[in-house]
């Protein structure tokens, strides 16, 4: 058996053009942009500090004009320099770029660092300014930071923590990056990529998936000194940090920044981590549709069907205006800007991160998608995915830069939501049944993979923070047993884990970036699960909403502006409403692999 060659995609010179940023790491407007933000800050310092408190309506919203500005700044420098690094971060260049605008944003960031602070601490009569009509462009933004009061500490104290995550946080963060990048694993005599690597665990021959799963395992293994020594780091870092602040747990700072209470994230994670019996039957149904005897780790994501479609990129464009075109055509006129404008880089190549992402940039701007493409269906949701995410920015930018960003959980919203029309569009153009079943199937797949597994990851994550804080620093071994715990909970006794799998956390940069985060993908998904039914059965009107939805942006609080489309997301059996409609499409499957069943034998 041998590795099958590279499907060309057609997305090879699929690269992103960044010169509506910059034109090259050493452009002038760059070092023009950068001296300009240092000069805005020092003059923004002299004029208000200390007078935070004291300002008057026009006066605060005059303050906030010109700390947005600074904001825009940072935010083009920083996205240029990551967004040039990421697909080339072995080049030195590059690399020095990332490390100089790191010290460049905590220099201006402890120029302006105490405007938030005294904002925070103002007394009650400064905080009702953010109700006043001067301020309504920032009014959300400026009570949503009067929530971290209890937990921000002294000026002085924040400029060192501040000074100090380029060589904790920020540096551990970018040192696991180039360390990962850097990997190939072995198949088959082919030194592949991360993404090419993972993307054969989605193949249809099952010796493929198996080599690919012991290539990466032996890489994981050979590379776990490094990686725990990372993990353990920013653990300590977090731990440390969280301690200072006062923070009660170790997701609460999470939880504030996505607007949403701990009771919330907690019903989630009990709805969720009570249902897991629905991953169970789904593998069950997996197992026998794939005729084996035993599941195995790298069989999560075989495809019941023999020959493994490829979508190329001609081909995955098309899928993707056209779906999104049938729910609303404003959102297809949207995508295909990226598409015509160069604003994707859709490629694997080495040195380039893994995974996908979308990178909002200024709201003078645009979006740009970051992808890895090869040519997989499932990456046809990626794409799909990273372009939610493009157009709810591009739809919010008049909400300005403090509030056109949502916090994690709505962000997801819009991603999942533009997954589920794609497929939508997918399971009505397909006419064989069998077909359809195994659509059905990766499409549960994918949802399990976004709700179940990122808590199953939450709850890795919440095992390692609290074992650092009460046992101290974790032994490679106490990592991997915890992640077979956690993950075993997740799939009972429907698949076998083999001992290789206990070092499969490695690869989550989520962990390392962005401690915390991973639950809000299984809230996007439930949510848009919930969303997507109120769609079905009452398609009038629902686009208009959802696209008001989007414009609003980060600029009030969550439930605020998911109430139009009739969500509740403080009720803690909000969440079950999804986990039903997932049970039912699980059920829904069984149904017609039975069906199917008694028709052949008939």
């Amino acid at each position: 058996m041998t590795t099958p060659t590279t499907f060309p995609t057609g997305a090879e010179d699929v690269r992103w053009d960044l010169r509506d940023l910059y034109a090259a790491p050493d452009d002038p407007q760059l070092e023009a942009d950068m001296a300009q933000a240092r000069t805005l800050a020092t003059a923004f310092a002299e004029r208000y500090r200390g007078r935070v408190a004291t300002l008057n309506a026009p006066e605060l919203a005059q303050a906030m004009a010109d700390y947005e500005e600074i904001v825009r700044l940072l935010t083009k420098i920083g996205y240029y320099a990551y967004l040039a690094w990421s697909v080339d971060t072995q080049n030195p260049v590059l690399g020095k770029l990332m490390a100089r605008k790191n010290d460049h944003t905590t220099e201006i960031e402890q120029l302006t660092l105490f405007f938030e602070l005294e904002w925070a601490n103002a007394p009650q009569e400064t905080a009702v300014l953010a109700d006043n009509p001067a301020l309504k462009h920032y009014g959300h933004y400026l009570k949503q930071k009067r929530l971290m009061q209890p937990y921000t500490l002294s000026e002085a104290e924040e400029k060192v923590i501040s000074q100090l995550s380029l060589t904790s946080s920020q540096g551990w963060s970018r040192f696991y990056d180039e360390v990962t990048s850097r990997l190939t694993y072995l198949v088959d005599g082919r030194n592949l990529t991360y993404a090419e690597a993972a993307n054969l665990l989605f193949n249809p021959d099952r010796t493929l998936r198996q080599q690919a799963a012991a290539a990466m395992s032996q890489v994981f293994a050979a590379n776990s000194h490094t990686i725990a020594y990372i993990f353990n780091m920013i653990l300590l870092d977090k731990a440390s940090k969280d301690k200072m602040r006062g923070f009660p747990s170790w997701i609460s700072a999470r939880n504030l920044q996505n607007q949403v209470a701990d009771e919330t994230v907690e019903a989630l994670i009990t709805a969720v981590t009570s249902r897991y019996d629905i991953v169970s039957r789904y593998y069950r149904l997996l197992k026998q549709q794939l005729g084996y005897d035993e599941l195995f780790d790298y069989d999560r994501y075989a495809p019941i069907n023999k020959e493994e479609p490829k979508v190329s990129w001609a081909e995955a464009r098309a899928i993707v205006l056209r779906a999104f075109h049938q729910f609303a055509p404003r959102l297809a006129e949207i995508a295909q800007k990226f598409f015509d404008n160069n604003w994707i880089d859709a490629p694997p190549q080495p040195g380039k991160l893994g995974g996908a992402y979308c990178a909002y940039t200024t709201t003078d701007n645009h979006p740009y998608v970051f992808m890895n493409y090869t040519g997989h269906m499932g990456q046809v949701m990626t794409l799909a995915h990273e372009l939610g995410h493009a157009i709810h920015f591009y739809l919010a930018r008049p909400q300005g830069e403090l509030q056109a960003s949502t916090p994690l959980t709505m962000a997801e919203m819009a991603s999942t939501f533009c997954e589920m029309l794609v497929f939508d569009y997918l399971i009505a153009q397909q006419r064989d049944p069998a077909l359809r079943v195994a659509m059905r199937m990766q499409k549960v797949a994918e949802t399990f993979a976004t709700v179940q597994r990122q808590i199953a990851l939450n709850r890795f994550e919440h095992a390692i923070h609290t074992t650092r804080r009460t046992q101290g620093e974790l032994s490679l071994e106490q990592f991997n047993q915890l992640w077979l715990q956690t993950q075993h909970d997740q799939f009972g006794d429907s698949i076998t884990l083999r001992p290789e799998y206990q070092t499969w956390w490695m690869p989550i940069t989520h962990f390392v970036a962005l401690p915390g985060y991973v639950y809000s993908y299984a809230f996007g998904e439930l949510l848009v699960w919930a969303l997507y039914a109120r769609y079905k059965q009452q398609p009038a009107g629902f686009a208009d909403r959802y696209l008001d939805v989007l414009r609003a942006g980060g600029s009030d609080w969550p439930h605020h502006i998911l109430a139009p489309m009739g969500v509740d997301l403080q009720d803690p059996q909000f969440w079950h409403e999804g986990l039903d409609l997932l049970e039912a499409f699980v059920a829904e499957m069984e149904s017609e692999v039975s069906n199917e069943r008694l028709a052949g034998s008939s």
